[in-house]
């Protein structure tokens, strides 16, 4: 089998593994970070979903802006050393998140420092990913062949997946005097496995990074608009993960405020996306056997529209008028109505995890091999623009006081779109790509 064998290759391994490092610490500090906050320093529904929202949007902003940048660098310089020089950077970001992390656990200047230096961190962990983002998947052609790049995505998306669940889990259930230490670890190791990589030399000859970051972004979205089927992929992408990040920004605040459940039901919701990516990225290698292909694209996702709407249905019928302390996971769990949720909650990720991976592959496979990355970090900035707008629509929902539930809603709308964008990408794919000149 095509996709273990690859999880034996020193060509592939280091870098899943770096990659899934790097997902997990991310993920590890940022939930414990929303998590603290949310359960332990505000009590007020519409604070704790803002905070939620403005954590995702920190999150995420690098990647508007500085996308460009780290696109053309991946094309122009060996991308093992950037991964290198990025995780050794992450040492020093996670320090300082651990930092706040401390203060605010110690309940020293709370509101003033430990706060905004956490959400600074977060900031920083995002500016990482947004070097890391395009190389991951653009590295691939250069390690793979042609007919491994399907597995080789859709491991690195389930790999990635699975480290924010364990992320995720292990964020929930430790200690946050622990959660310190351990995203500290994590940085080191991670750096190490990092050297592991075997190179990747610059495909590019005679370019130079443009350092102008709006004229770069621009020149970035153009390039990626010339090719149909390229642009209906990065538009399908985007409208997904935008719906990832409104229900990704909703679970703390739902758990707490709806179930009237503890931090760790809530870390059980993430959890059970999680899972449901990783299955559906894997899932699709096989329906597709190596093939990078949209066939599937419109009706998985349809499903994970279908799925959201029986997901709100539920949550409507969950009792009401608990007083007293949050349902802990074994209390939660005692109600039937709950193992429905997590049912459902699999399925909406199973379908996600079908429908993104051959988008994913799509970019790297239309493109040449000097321009694969750029095409990724293209990518990555136009869904940061969405997902931002995600966690804004998130904020004024709330704001206008339309209720949590009713907020989740909103993804089944995009769900929809997103069905029409990926049908016309089923219908072009196969026409012939103008960028393998490397044009």
């Amino acid at each position: 089998m095509t996709t273990l064998r690859l999880l034996r290759r020193r060509r592939f391994l280091p870098l899943f593994c770096t990659q899934l490092l790097n997902a997990f610490n991310d993920n590890l500090y940022k939930t414990a970070m929303v998590l603290f906050v949310v359960y332990a320093v505000y009590n007020d529904p519409e604070a704790e979903t803002q905070f939620s929202a403005i954590a995702s949007a920190l999150f995420i902003a690098p990647f508007i802006f500085v996308s460009a940048i780290s696109g053309q660098l991946a094309d122009l310089r060996n991308k093992a050393k950037i991964i290198r020089t990025v995780k050794l950077c992450e040492i020093g970001l996670m320090s300082l998140g651990a930092l706040g992390l401390f203060l605010a656990w110690q309940g020293v200047l709370v509101h003033t420092v430990a706060i905004p230096l956490m959400l600074f961190a977060l900031f920083l962990a995002g500016l990482q990913s947004t070097f890391l983002g395009p190389i991951k998947y653009s590295i691939l052609p250069q390690h793979l062949r042609r007919k491994e790049v399907l597995a080789g995505t859709g491991l690195i998306e389930a790999g990635t997946y699975l480290a924010i669940l364990f992320g995720t889990i292990i964020a929930g259930w430790i200690p946050v005097e622990a959660a310190m230490a351990l995203i500290l670890v994590t940085a080191l190791v991670g750096y190490q496995v990092s050297r592991r990589i075997p190179d990747a030399p610059a495909m590019g000859e005679g370019e130079q990074v443009d350092w102008n970051v709006l004229r770069s972004s621009g020149a970035l979205v153009r390039y990626v608009m010339k090719d149909r089927v390229i642009y209906l992929a990065t538009i399908a992408i985007s409208v997904f993960w935008t719906v990832g990040a409104i229900l990704f920004i909703q679970f703390p605040p739902l758990a707490k405020n709806v179930i009237h459940a503890s931090k760790e039901v809530a870390t059980l919701f993430i959890v059970m996306f999680s899972i449901g990516i990783a299955v559906g990225s894997v899932i699709i290698n096989h329906l597709l056997k190596g093939e990078v292909s949209a066939r599937y694209g419109s009706i998985s996702v349809v499903a994970m529209g279908f799925f959201i709407t029986i997901f709100y249905l539920f949550v409507r019928q969950w009792p009401s008028g608990f007083d007293g302390e949050l349902l802990s996971v074994s209390q939660f769990l005692a109600y039937p109505l709950a193992w429905i949720l997590l049912g459902v909650l699999l399925c909406i990720a199973i379908c996600g995890g079908v429908f993104v991976v051959p988008l994913y592959a799509f970019l790297t496979t239309r493109v040449a091999g000097d321009k694969a990355s750029r095409t990724i970090a293209a990518t990555n900035m136009i869904s940061s623009v969405f997902m931002v707008g995600g966690a804004v629509l998130a904020v004024l929902m709330t704001l206008v006081g339309i209720g949590i539930e009713e907020q989740v809603l909103a993804s089944v709308v995009l769900c929809v779109l997103t069905s029409w964008y990926v049908r016309k990408l089923y219908d072009e794919e196969h026409l012939p790509s103008i960028h393998l000149d490397g044009g």
